[in-house]
C-alpha cells in the first residue's frame, strides 16, 4: 500500500471520530461556531509543537514559507473553517451518516477546483463521476421540509449546506496542496507539519476574533467543555496531519477519493452510537455517491 493512501485512510478515520464530537458538543452546549472553534483551540497549539519538535530533533532551520504559500495557506484555512460550520449545521438537520455523505460531494469539486487552480487535468472518467454523484446528492435531498414542488425539495436548505461544505472542503484541500508544495523542502512529513502549525494558527486567530467581536460568551462555553473539546483537537490534529501529508504526495482529488471511506464510518457511527435510521432512499443516496468515488478513481 502507498504511504498517501494510508495516510488518507488514517485522516478519514480521525475525521469521522472529530465530527462525532462535533455533532454531540453541537447538540448539547455549543453553537455551530462554537463547536468548530473547539478544533482550533485546542488543536493549534498542538500543530505549533508538533512542528516544533519535528524540526529540533532533525536540527533543521524553520523552511523558507514564500507569500505564495501563505496566500494558499490563508484561503483554504477560511475555507475549512465556514465549510465545517456548514456541516455542523447540517447534522442539526439530518443523520451523521446522510450528513457526512452530502458532505462528501467534496472530492468530486475538488477535482474541478484543482482543475482551476492547479491546472489537474478531469478525465472522462472523472466527469461521469461527478454526474452519478450529483445524482445522488438530489436522491438524498428528496424529501426534506414541507410538500413544495420539486425543485424546492431539490434546493433544499439540506442540499445547500451539503454542497457549499463539499465546495469549499476542496477549495482548502487543494490550496492546502499549493501551500505545502510551496514550501522548499524534500520531507513531506516537514513540508506537511510546517503547513498544518501555519494554517491551524491563521484560523484559531481568525475564530477567535469573529467570536469575540460576535459572541464573547460561547468562547467561555467552549472552554468550559474541554474535556470533550480536547478529544475534538486531538483528532482533529492527528486527521489534518493525514491530509496535509498525504497532499503533499499525490494530487488532492485522489486523496479525498480514497478519503470516502468515511462514508462506512459514518455509515458504522450513525447505526452504532447515535442511534439513527438510515432509510433506503437514503442507501440509495449513498451508494450513488460511493460508485461515483469508484468511477473517478478507476478513471484516474
Amino acid at each position: 500500500m502507498e504511504l498517501w493512501i494510508f495516510l488518507a485512510l488514517a485522516a478519514a478515520f480521525f475525521q469521522t471520530l472529530r465530527f462525532m464530537l462535533q455533532k454531540h458538543l453541537s447538540q448539547v452546549k455549543l453553537s455551530a461556531s462554537g463547536a468548530t472553534f473547539a478544533r482550533f483551540v485546542y488543536s493549534a497549539p498542538l500543530a505549533v509543537l508538533a512542528a516544533s519538535v519535528y524540526l529540533g530533533v532533525r536540527d533543521v532551520p524553520v523552511p523558507l514559507m514564500p507569500a505564495g504559500f501563505w496566500a494558499y495557506g490563508f484561503v483554504g484555512g477560511m475555507a475549512q473553517i465556514t465549510a465545517t460550520v456548514c456541516v455542523v449545521m447540517l447534522f442539526g438537520r439530518r443523520n451523521f451518516a446522510v450528513g457526512l455523505t452530502l458532505k462528501k460531494v467534496e472530492v468530486l469539486l475538488t477535482a474541478l477546483i484543482g482543475f482551476v487552480l492547479l491546472g489537474d487535468k478531469i478525465s472522462v472518467f472523472a466527469l461521469l463521476a461527478i454526474l452519478i454523484g450529483l445524482t445522488g446528492v438530489m436522491v438524498l435531498s428528496g424529501k426534506i421540509e414541507g410538500n413544495g414542488p420539486w425543485w424546492q425539495r431539490i434546493v433544499s436548505p439540506s442540499a445547500a449546506l451539503g454542497l457549499a461544505a463539499g465546495a469549499l472542503f476542496g477549495v482548502s484541500g487543494v490550496c492546502y496542496r499549493g501551500a505545502s508544495l510551496l514550501i522548499e523542502s524534500a520531507d513531506p512529513f516537514e513540508r506537511a507539519l510546517v503547513t498544518l502549525a501555519a494554517v491551524t494558527s491563521m484560523q484559531l486567530v481568525s475564530m477567535a476574533l469573529w467570536l469575540y467581536l460576535r459572541d464573547r460568551a460561547e468562547i467561555s462555553r467552549v472552554l468550559s467543555v474541554w474535556r470533550t473539546a480536547g478529544f475534538v483537537g486531538l483528532t482533529s490534529l492527528a486527521g489534518s496531519f493525514g491530509w496535509f501529508a498525504a497532499f503533499t504526495l499525490q494530487n488532492a482529488a485522489y486523496v479525498k477519493a480514497v478519503g470516502q471511506v468515511e462514508l462506512i464510518f459514518g455509515l458504522l457511527a450513525t447505526t452504532l452510537f447515535f442511534k439513527e435510521k438510515i432509510s433506503l432512499r437514503e442507501y440509495f443516496g449513498i451508494a450513488l455517491i460511493a460508485v461515483s468515488v469508484i468511477v473517478l478513481v478507476l478513471g484516474s
